[in-house]
């Protein structure tokens, strides 16, 4: 079992910065990836970013140039450095790990980003 808690969000205006943090905890050392996903009103979740346990991340386009996630493995964190933030980024935030084989899935609890125009 793995269990992730975040945190940071928050209400911001366009342009501004905000930083989430999730720690894992628990059976860490099954971890292989650890991300970030969102979820907006009425749209699915959607992958904002990855990054594998060699360290390589990966972003959603929408978010490229903006967003930098980064992993400490020593402190089973991960962070989600969010940029230039745009209102269409408003969304419900979780955290995300994925274990090696037997794959399974965590989430944490969500933390809500509100972006005003």
């Amino acid at each position: 079992q793995v269990q992730l808690v975040e945190s940071g969000g928050g209400l911001v205006q366009a342009g501004e910065s905000l930083r989430l943090s999730c720690a894992a905890s628990g059976n860490i050392f099954s971890i292989n990836s650890m991300g970030w996903y969102r979820q907006a009103p009425g749209k699915q979740r959607e992958l904002v970013a990855v990054v594998t346990s060699g360290g390589n991340p990966n972003y959603a386009d929408s978010v490229k140039g903006r967003f930098t996630i980064s992993r400490d493995s020593t402190e089973n964190t991960v962070a989600l450095q969010m940029d230039s933030l745009k209102p269409e980024d408003t969304a419900v935030y979780y955290c995300n790990a994925i274990t090696r084989a037997p794959i399974r899935v965590y989430w944490a609890q969500g933390t809500q980003v509100t972006v005003s125009s």
